[in-house]
């Protein structure tokens, strides 16, 4: 079991990644679609408050999904799930910044062993440098069984 208060104060808040993205109009609007969205906003490009669509946010990633120096923890790795948070709309075609960092580490123990948790936070900005929304990416490790 790795000491996750150690992997904590070492690697929490440390910006590791910065990627810059620009979303198009039409894979928004499919993935909306593809999501069942049926509000104008996010599935006409006429509509005057035409915005991405939350989980075409979602599949955004960062180069890096963890720190270049962050320590291997064994076990094995599987995807946690993600989570969006949306702080104003973010609109297709602008130049956007992911700026990427640890936001959470911690460990459960369940039926299948110790499992630590990594939460990567992507906060995406526009160029005038506005927080726009926020991206979570869980990274689950499972200790390998004996």
């Amino acid at each position: 079991m790795p000491d996750i208060e150690k992997l904590r104060s070492e690697f929490l808040d440390l910006e590791f990644d910065r990627t810059g993205f620009v979303i198009e109009a039409d894979r928004s609007v499919n993935v909306a679609a593809a999501f069942g969205e049926t509000r104008t906003e996010f599935i006409d490009p006429s509509h005057p408050n035409f915005q991405a669509c939350l989980p075409i946010l979602a599949s955004l990633a960062s180069g890096r999904r963890l720190p270049i120096d962050f320590p291997s923890l064994g076990g094995i790795s599987m995807d946690g799930g993600k989570a969006v948070s949306s702080l104003a709309p973010v609109r297709c075609g602008v130049p956007l910044t992911g700026r990427t960092h640890l936001h959470d580490i911690y460990a459960k123990s369940g039926r299948s062993g110790t499992m630590v948790f990594l939460v990567s936070r992507m906060q995406l900005y526009d160029d005038a440098g506005n927080h726009l929304a926020s991206t979570d990416s869980r990274q689950v490790i499972r200790e390998k069984p004996a």
